[in-house]
């Protein structure tokens, strides 16, 4: 008689199981995401090589530390997010909607990489190679080191990678591979978490580093398990809609690099391309308006200009609406009651729309001084001070505090042309004795910050 094979019901959004079915996920408390898989029936218990020495403990001071090799991808941007390049034996996860440009990406980066003489292998589970081929030549991204081929199963993927020895190796896409010991379909719980441990386990012992790409749900979050971003490196996101012209790629882990570095791209014809210059990009098409105000933002070591804009209007309607796009709408509902309160702007019975020109999202508290002036702007319909701008965290008693990096800031303000900076009053004291070169606007308090930088007679610069 046949041994009765175990099943589990394992949520498919977290990966949580369970040994009866369950209406509701105890691990996530989604609804109807319980789905029957079969237990594997050998678990991988560590790497199966490699691990008789590293395995033993050791005190911590003994463990010999040194600089990780890294390789560069020939795109500027992604060493960027990175944190300065690719290094051997690291696994790099990137998710992003359908059609944003992550195939296209990997595709140009595998490329560059080949053409430095090392051998790369672009595995597609959900092309043919003949479709790979095509997009390469759109792309140009042909080179002779360029390995690629249409396999799904992991077993044979593995005795591809023994065969060839890339130092590049892409799964394109993970949800797409399955190990044949696991009884489920691709893409369940069971069959990426193994298959991405595997995958880690073939990266680690060879010395190859690994990028893997990740479909999304249409929440926009990672599909499958979150084990999945433990697992990995590296975790990167795709931000920006798929019609829209410029992309964002931002690093929510990193386990070799900051977590708070963003890349910039352009889609055109030949894929994605750099985008140097992000400041320019942004300020390209501003007006100079009431509600518009421009804020120096810095993302890991990178300082960005753009543009937000405020509409502020009377309503009939009751309660009045509130939209935000690419800002916390929660922030602005707490800035606005600051306003109301603490500087007596009757701003609460208005309409107000916020939003960042170019769409990429601001988080940081240095942005809040900005928010409320623009938002004051449009609703005195008063222009600001000509080439000028504002930063700083705003608390609830109208208190405007200090932020970081405000050097960093304001040398970014004036290689754009900019002359007028209004500030916290702490970071003022503490570069007033530097030669910025630019004209520099202490602000106490939110009443002070409106009154610098929107005087009753704006100068023309």
């Amino acid at each position: 008689m046949p041994k009765k094979k175990k099943t589990v019901y394992v949520c498919q959004e977290c990966g949580y199981d369970a040994p009866r079915w369950l209406g509701k996920c105890p691990g996530c408390g989604a609804w109807n995401t319980m789905a029957e898989e079969v237990l594997p029936t050998e678990r991988m218990q560590g790497l199966r090589t490699g691990l008789s020495d590293a395995s033993k403990p050791q005190p911590i001071a003994s463990v010999q530390v040194e600089d990780l090799p890294r390789f560069r991808t020939g795109s500027q941007e992604l060493d960027r997010v990175l944190g300065g390049g690719v290094i051997p034996g690291s696994m790099v996860l990137i998710v992003g909607d359908p059609g944003v440009g992550k195939s296209s990406l990997t595709l140009r980066v595998c490329a560059n990489v080949a053409r430095m003489g090392k051998p790369v292998l672009y595995v597609t589970g959900e092309e043919s190679t003949r479709q790979v081929r095509m997009r390469a030549d759109r792309l140009e991204a042909l080179a002779e080191n360029l390995l690629v081929v249409s396999e799904t199963n992991l077993e044979t993927i593995e005795a591809h990678v023994k065969n060839t020895k890339p130092e590049l190796l892409v799964i394109d896409s993970i949800q797409t591979v399955f190990r044949p010991e696991v009884e489920s379909a691709p893409g369940s719980v069971s069959q990426v978490r193994e298959c991405a441990v595997e995958l880690m386990r073939i990266a680690k012992s060879n010395g190859i580093a690994a990028f893997i790409i990740g479909h999304v749900t249409k929440e926009g979050n990672l599909a499958g398990p979150r084990v999945l971003e433990h697992i990995v490196d590296t975790v990167l996101y795709f931000e920006g809609e798929r019609n829209a012209e410029y992309r964002v790629l931002r690093a929510v882990k990193n386990r070799f690099g900051s977590t708070n570095e963003l890349g910039l791209f352009e889609m055109r014809d030949i894929g994605l391309v750099d985008v140097p210059d992000a400041s320019r990009l942004f300020l390209s098409e501003n007006a100079s308006d009431s509600g518009s105000v421009i804020i120096p933002t810095v993302e890991g070591t990178r300082p960005l200009l753009v543009e937000l804009q405020a509409l502020v209007a009377p309503t009939p309607y009751v309660p009045p609406r509130r939209t935000a796009d690419s800002v916390d709408i929660k922030r602005i509902q707490l800035l606005l009651a600051v306003l109301e309160k603490r500087v007596h702007l009757s701003i609460g019975a208005c309409d107000v729309y916020v939003k960042v020109a170019g769409g990429i999202r601001i988080d940081e508290p240095a942005a809040d001084l900005g928010i409320c002036v623009a938002m004051a702007s449009s609703f005195a319909n008063r222009l600001l001070r000509p080439k000028t701008i504002v930063f700083g965290e705003v608390g609830l008693s109208g208190e405007v505090r200090a932020v970081s990096q405000a050097e960093l800031r304001i040398s970014e303000a004036k290689r754009m042309g900019f002359r007028h900076v209004v500030l916290p009053k702490k970071n003022y004291q503490q570069i007033a004795d530097k030669a910025m070169g630019i004209q520099l606007y202490a602000a106490e308090s939110l009443g002070d910050a409106l009154r610098l930088a929107m005087p009753k007679e704006a100068s023309s610069g």
